[in-house]
């Protein structure tokens, strides 16, 4: 790919760098492979192997021919439980590869934060590491092999064992010769701390015990292409438990990291104050933080034990305790003597804990200020003992230079991610970065630590390698790189040879960079920048690639489909990032923005789940509706669009509207015109769709909402909700504005870039909602994607106090109901099985539906974990994307319902949801409504 937007995607990672690549390779195969690097030496044009892209240093931007070996090359190809050893190839990522161990009872103990999207081959070239190194090493400790093809093409496997005569053996001879040679040198220089990743592994040359493998870890690319990794495995650890300990200062919790090791944890992980303050704004967080953290301590340490069962891990929480409080630390306590420890015993919050913990980098990126947390001097390792003197000289840098940082991460081995807060668009900034880089890396020579622990070298630290290693040292890096690579084709200017970490001309917000002021659809005023803040929106993304996970959660449905960088929300944020900065032709209304928005379902899942909490769904309308002023709306954009204007009228005629579905030849006709597959059945009409006088009581205690969907092709689900309310003594009234039109949410509207008329019909809800709400009544809607517009993007869409209230005011029809008193219910006797919409999850709204099907005597509720569905409205229908859509639904959605028992009842509150089960499954699913009603004791 050379065009400019898929370009773009692959120059940034998720560090301050930027440069644009020559061309970007999507192998399907090993020969693939050859056959580009081949074309790459011929053209002496640079190669550079990538994985998932969250390198933080660099490391994985170049103007070079982009080698992505994530969407093909992700086997595994062999795992030997007897000799607890997986061979994979490099583009498998790090929890997939734990999810097929599992039934083993294995794992593989490196456990970077990023485990749901880094690959293994880029944590070999990165000697990535992780939580549990205090038990189980790093990446060099835990790789026995690597197979690779070097850039002259020889293919060779690096291992401990003795090569046969050939041009390998002599690169191994070589090697080892370099490291005799040097080895006095290498014993001096090298620092003695387990986190040391900066420079080539050349202590992995001096011995009698060479495995020429490690010289490869952490060699970031730059001297072979790794086609097959040989790993060491480990049993899974047993039951464990955790003891946050609170500090009244962050000295004290430094101070103490030296103590707490001495218990034999297997991981002791630092919390900050404003990583805590940072996780209370984010609502995924939110519930978590309350949930562990006692009072307001300055930093936490999370002491985590696996002693293999319940006694033992309960024994080691009572040391625990007992230390901290020989430490002179106690709840009881006041001023430098508060603290204590809370331990967490429940596997849930555990887990829930570890994922906040693992987002820490992008709980710090989340702040939407101009300045954010810049990576630089992140991951500096020092010996426990000089811990706390060193992140307190550290601190008092960043005073001198008028900023501060953020801190957390690995306090267990005295590597501390820390964060200066600077903006990268300002010369004085970037000069102060500088400067703190050399006085911290002085600091750290002092201390005889790593100025490289885990995140790797890259652009932002090789540089440094020279006052760090000493001339000797670098030049024999030099040595190696040239032996490798004579003509330094590999991912040239890493580890040796490096740009200064300063040069603006490869940051990505470089000296020329810049976002003019053009007019926007929506309101974008929360964040800095040009387009009353879409600039900023949109500059959220710091491309660390959480959107590029495969399992949990919900976020990104079309790239777990196609695992193609262009369809995650990172691809999508960096396209548009080059669209309003001038790096792409035609910007908004490109056919290469609109190509890069397809496969967008808008289903709100990175509102919730992106940590720097980018709305995709958001920005997608902002592209919609600047690509309709340019070209206008076509006939199928009409017909999804005007669907609440026209729907009156057609209902008239259901009869006749109907008749699509039983005509094959007219479907297939109409497809190009309707923008309908005819591969798909479209909704039935109803004949009685429902009327806002089935429900107009006198001084309501709730304002129904009836969209568009319900009310016109499944009006029984609306009939039931008022049956269900009045069963729980409550008096309904239909949300109207006496013009005799229903009401609409404009969510058809946005969806085609209508936004101005969404906008009025918006303040008509607003408007006719106005009084019901100042006097305290709910409004309560069915459909999810309808009635939660009210709750986002009514506030983009007329931004005050009125749509604030409406907001507060609004509830799903679940949200409402388990807020009160049980109703009088019957036993159903058959299984349920839950679908939840995105919309729902995005806005923490299926625990209510759970909750209250849980009321259902004798209920037997069951949670789909699953992505979107993959309908989302028109998406499902359209010729061009019905295939991505069904193949969402095939990823865990369809076989949930598969393996369900086949009297199982399957609710699913959204209609698109709905109509998915239908098509794809023998199945048909329920609205929580009528299930409840058909529940309702007679």
């Amino acid at each position: 790919m050379t065009d400019a937007a898929s370009r773009g995607r692959y120059a940034t990672d998720a560090s301050i760098y930027q440069m644009v690549p020559e061309a970007v390779v999507i192998p399907r195969s090993t020969e693939d492979v050859e056959a580009a690097m081949e074309v790459a030496r011929e053209q002496e044009t640079p190669i550079l192997p990538r994985g998932g892209g969250t390198s933080q240093c660099g490391q994985t931007v170049n103007r070079a021919v982009v080698l992505d070996n994530t969407r093909h090359l992700n086997r595994i190809l062999e795992i030997d439980t007897e000799n607890l050893t997986a061979r994979v190839e490099p583009g498998v990522v790090l929890d997939e590869l734990n999810h097929a161990l599992k039934p083993h009872g294995l794992w593989f103990p490196v456990d970077p934060s990023t485990a749901s999207r880094c690959t293994l081959g880029g944590m070999a070239a990165n000697n990535s590491s992780g939580g549990r190194s205090l038990r189980y090493g790093i990446m060099r400790d835990n790789v026995r092999a690597i197979s690779a093809i070097l850039p002259d093409g020889t293919k060779a496997r690096f291992n401990g064992v003795d090569p046969k005569p050939g041009t390998y053996a002599d690169l191994v001879n070589d090697m080892r010769a370099l490291g005799r040679r040097e080895a006095d040198e290498i014993d001096r220089r090298f620092p003695k701390v387990q986190r040391r990743v900066g420079g080539y592994n050349l202590d992995a040359l001096t011995g009698n015990d060479v495995n020429m493998a490690h010289l490869l870890v952490g060699s970031e690319g730059t001297l072979a292409y790794f086609t097959e990794i040989d790993l060491s495995l480990a049993n899974l650890p047993g039951e464990k438990v955790i003891g946050v300990c609170h500090f009244p200062t962050f000295y004290a919790a430094m101070d103490a990291a030296q103590h707490l090791v001495t218990l034999g944890p297997q991981a002791v992980e630092l919390i900050d104050d404003t990583m805590i303050a940072l996780g209370r704004d984010i609502p995924l967080f939110r519930k978590t933080i309350d949930a562990f953290v006692e009072g307001d301590p300055a930093a936490l340490l999370l002491v985590e034990f696996a002693n293999g069962s319940a006694e033992a891990n309960a024994a080691k929480l009572a040391e625990l305790t007992e230390l901290m409080g020989d430490l002179g630390f106690a709840f009881s306590e006041s001023g430098d003597r508060w603290g204590g420890v809370v331990p967490v015993i429940n596997t849930g919050l555990q887990g829930a804990i570890a994922e906040y913990r693992k987002s820490g980098l992008n709980v710090m990126m989340s702040m939407k200020q101009a300045g954010k947390p810049i990576s630089f001097v992140e991951d500096c390792a020092v010996a426990l003992p000089d811990l706390a003197e060193y992140t307190q000289g550290l601190t008092d840098i960043f005073a001198r230079h008028g900023t501060k940082g953020t801190w957390y991460a690995h306090a267990s081995v005295g590597c501390l991610h820390v964060r200066p807060v600077l903006n990268m668009r300002q010369d004085k900034d970037v000069k102060t970065m500088r400067a703190i880089a050399e006085e911290c890396f002085d600091l750290v020579k002092h201390y005889k630590g790593s100025h490289s622990g885990e995140h790797g070298d890259g652009i932002v630290r090789s540089e440094f390698h020279d006052k760090m290693f000493g001339p000797r040292i670098v030049s024999a890096f030099e040595d190696v790189k040239a032996r490798f690579d004579p003509k330094g084709l590999m991912n040239p200017g890493k580890i040796v040879h490096a740009p200064a970490m300063d040069d603006r001309r490869v940051f990505r917000y470089g000296p020329n960079y810049s976002v003019p002021e053009f007019d926007t659809a929506l309101d974008w005023s929360a964040w800095p920048g040009a387009a009353g803040g879409f600039q900023g929106a949109v500059e959220m993304c710091n491309n660390n690639g959480a959107c590029r996970k495969l399992k949990d959660g919900v976020m990104c449905p079309s790239f777990r489909a196609t695992r193609n960088e262009r369809d995650a929300t990172r691809g999508r944020a960096n396209t548009l990032r080059f669209a309003i900065s001038g790096q792409m032709p035609g910007g908004l209304t490109s056919d290469a923005m609109a190509d890069t928005m397809k496969y967008c379902v808008s289903c709100k899942a990175c509102r919730r789940e992106c940590p720097t909490g980018v709305d995709m769904a958001r920005m997608k309308i902002e592209v919609l509706a600047a690509r309709r002023k340019a070209n206008g709306l076509s006939f199928s954009d009409k017909l999804v669009g005007y669907l609440p204007r026209y729907a009156p009228k057609a209902a008239k005629f259901a009869w006749l509207m109907n008749l699509r579905n039983k005509m094959g030849p007219v479907r297939k006709l109409t497809e190009r015109l309707t923008g309908v597959s005819h591969r798909r059945d479209l909704p039935v009409w109803s004949s009685t769709p429902f009327r806002d006088d089935e429900a107009q009581d006198t001084n309501p205690d709730v304002l129904l909402f009836a969209d568009v969907f319900n009310r016109y092709f499944e009006p029984e689900n609306l009939r039931s909700a008022l049956r269900v309310l009045r069963a729980a003594g409550l008096r309904i009234a239909v949300a109207q504005d006496g013009s005799g039109t229903a009401l609409d949410c404009g969510r058809t509207l946005l969806a085609i870039g209508c936004v101005d008329e969404a906008r009025e019909e918006a303040q008509r809800i607003i408007d006719a909602t106005k009084e019901a709400v100042k006097k305290g009544i709910a409004v309560v809607g069915l459909e999810p994607s309808s009635i939660l517009t009210f709750r986002d993007e009514f506030l983009a869409l007329c931004p005050g106090e009125d749509a604030q209230a409406l907001a507060h005011a609004t509830h799903t029809f679940e949200e409402f109901l388990a807020g009160r008193p049980d109703l009088p219910m019957k036993p159903l006797g058959t299984p349920i099985y839950v679908h939840g919409h995105c919309h729902q999850k995005s806005h923490a709204a299926v625990s209510p539906m759970l909750d209250l099907l849980n009321r259902i005597p004798d209920a037997e509720v069951n949670m789909i974990e699953s992505s979107c569905c993959g309908m989302a409205g028109a998406f499902g229908y359209a010729p061009e994307t019905i295939d991505i859509s069904l193949k969402m639904a095939n990823l865990d959605l369809f076989p949930a319902l598969d393996a369900a028992p086949d009297d199982a009842i399957v609710v699913a509150d959204g209609t698109s949801c709905r109509h998915q089960i239908a098509d794809g499954t023998p199945r048909r699913a329920v609205h929580v409504a009528r299930l409840l009603d058909q529940a309702l004791a007679e």
